[in-house]
């Protein structure tokens, strides 16, 4: 994405969306305030768009379980960003 010139500043938050924040991610490793804001906002919306939506090799999660394994994760995601993405998204 970085070498289309439309895209550039917004080549960084898609390269680091599968960061975690424990530092168990890649491409990098960050951990945690390294992983840029929105890439930390995209792996979780992404991540619920996965457990709610049919896929040939799983069980579609209803909202309620998918909050339910977002909250599980530990230390994959950002706690704040759940919780944000859970009351100001999916209950607001």
């Amino acid at each position: 994405m970085s070498s289309v010139n439309e895209y550039g500043p917004i080549a960084e938050i898609v390269l680091y969306h599968r960061e975690h924040c424990d530092g168990k991610g890649y491409p990098s490793c960050l951990q945690s305030e390294e992983i840029p804001l929105q890439s930390r906002i995209i792996m979780v919306a992404d991540a619920y768009d996965a457990m709610t939506e049919k896929r040939p090799y799983r069980k579609t999660l209803s909202e309620e379980e998918a909050i339910v394994q977002l909250k599980k994760t530990g230390s994959q995601f950002d706690p704040n960003i759940i919780e944000v993405f859970i009351h100001n998204v999916l209950l607001a």
